[in-house]
């Protein structure tokens, strides 16, 4: 995979400009991130270098420095709100990230519960958590919030949350979704720290988008098509431009929230250390790209990707039409389209011919394989042995698997497992594979490429099966899907 982005460069900027921020306060810093901690998947995706766990990684560099508090909203945990990506609730999130926070030696100081209701879910959430070792703090609703500026800065307002007590000079303040109360969390504690003499500071580290790329910049356009559904438009600083006359770029939410949060620092400290909301942030990512022709290239396939996501999204209820016509015009803008994945064509294409649920797979070099559904394989199963056939540069016809491995995988799924589809899926095909690889020296070539379909682009003329897009995913392989249901047949078209 070409690469656009300096990891290693933009961990050492990002950690010196962090404790900059500590420095031009009382060495005291709340610093609330963004996005995705450890698995930002996107942004690996259109800056190819960028590491999913970047932010984790930065955060090592200094924790001892470090504490984290992880907010969120008690309505919900009432309503059992679900990160989409994990398909988990946001109160199980939150103990994922403090598991993982913990793993990674970072010290997770405590959880606050925003806009606080008494409630046995909530609780029993609590209890959970003290049971961890880990503090609770409430946070309540503020009737006018964020406009009501002279109520939130008072004791009716912050004054009526509880003060976290922390104890390091960077608290960072993460959440498992967006409207988790980060940003009110934060400017709460600078209200109490400033009650008790401390003169805290605020910071935002986002990743997205980059504010010194231009504002047509594919990697932040990729952005843009990325949040369609949250309805956020990057755009000039207005503010920045006016301070400084430097043209810089950040996101309508934080550019409209600015003359409030500039508000709220007046009346805690009497004046605002920002001058715009881009002066806000901490974000040294523009510096590390290198290859900008690169990183382009990159973000116009996501933002690709993304328009066939969400064709998939729409077709089961979980998209909008404006979401998807908004990803349209970013295409248009930028002058691509579907034409330009061509696993697109080329799946279409053999279920034109084939008549059954098809795949394709585009390799690093270019190199297009295609797969059939076939009575013993779903096409994902049958796509994966072909493209490491390709790898392994063995002849198309090689047999990674025999009659003698599948039947009896398929035999069991039916007669004992109560499966009605016969055919292996994915991962049930790579632990054929392996067992194959025992004793076939052709098998055992072909999955020791299995780490080389990572980054390589595949298209399906059906929704896959959960299990399928699972597997997928732990390879690492970038997947779409035309907006049509599977339907399951016996047969296959010679």
């Amino acid at each position: 995979m070409k690469l656009a982005f300096d990891n290693e460069k933009y961990l050492k900027l990002q950690s010196e400009n962090i404790l900059k921020r500590v420095d031009k306060f009382s060495g005291k810093l709340y610093l609330e991130f963004g996005g995705k901690l450890f698995d930002d998947y996107h942004a690996s995706r259109v800056l190819p270098g960028f590491l999913p766990d970047s932010k984790l990684r930065m955060l090592m560099t200094i924790k001892d420095k470090v504490e984290i508090i992880v907010a969120i909203s008690a309505q919900d945990i009432i309503n059992n709100k679900l990160r989409g990506d994990y398909n988990i609730t946001y109160d199980a999130d939150v103990v994922r990230l403090i598991n993982a926070f913990r793993e990674s030696d970072l010290y997770v100081s405590s959880v606050v519960i925003t806009r606080y209701l008494e409630n046995p879910a909530v609780k029993s959430f609590e209890i959970k958590l003290n049971n961890m070792g880990i503090k609770t703090y409430k946070a309540y609703s503020i009737e006018g919030y964020p406009h009501n500026v002279e109520k939130i800065i008072s004791m009716d307002g912050f004054g009526k949350n509880d003060y976290v007590v922390t104890e390091r000079p960077v608290v960072v303040v993460t959440a498992p979704g967006p409207g988790s109360g980060k940003m009110a969390t934060c400017l709460s504690q600078l209200y109490h720290e400033n009650l008790r003499g401390i003169k805290a500071g605020y910071a935002k580290y986002e990743t997205f988008p980059i504010w010194n790329l231009a504002l047509l910049d594919p990697v932040n356009q990729a952005y843009e098509a990325a949040t369609a559904d949250l309805a956020d438009v990057n755009m000039i600083d207005p503010y920045h431009l006016e301070a400084y006359g430097t043209t810089t770029i950040n996101y309508n939410r934080d550019v409209e929230i600015y003359p409030v949060l500039r508000s709220m620092f007046e009346a805690i400290y009497g004046e605002c250390p920002y001058k715009s909301p881009t002066d806000m942030g901490v974000n040294m990512a523009g510096f590390a790209i290198f290859d900008h022709e690169v990183s382009d290239k990159a973000s116009k396939d996501e933002i690709i990707r993304r328009y066939l996501n969400t064709r998939v999204l729409l077709r089961n209820g979980r998209a909008t039409q404006e979401s998807l016509d908004k990803i349209a015009l970013l295409m248009r803008g930028l002058k691509i389209s579907i034409a330009d994945r061509k696993t697109v064509e080329a799946a279409l294409n053999k279920k034109e011919i084939s008549g059954t649920p098809s795949m394709a797979l585009e390799l690093e070099d270019g190199t297009i394989v295609d797969a059939k559904t076939s009575p013993f394989l779903t096409a994902p199963a049958a796509l994966l042995l072909n493209g490491l056939k390709a790898l392994a540069k063995l002849p198309d016809d090689t047999l990674l698997l025999s009659k003698e491995v599948i039947e009896p995988v398929s035999r069991l799924k039916i007669d004992n497992l109560g499966n009605h589809n016969p055919r292996l899926h994915a991962d049930e095909a790579l632990i054929a594979l392996a067992i194959s690889a025992t004793h076939d020296p052709n098998a055992k070539l072909a999955l020791e490429k299995l780490s080389e379909l990572a980054h390589t682009q595949a298209h399906s003329s059906v929704i896959l099966s959960e299990s399928d897009q699972k597997t997928y995913s732990k390879l690492k392989i970038d997947l779409t899907t035309e907006p049509v249901a599977y339907v399951h047949r016996l047969y296959v078209k010679k």
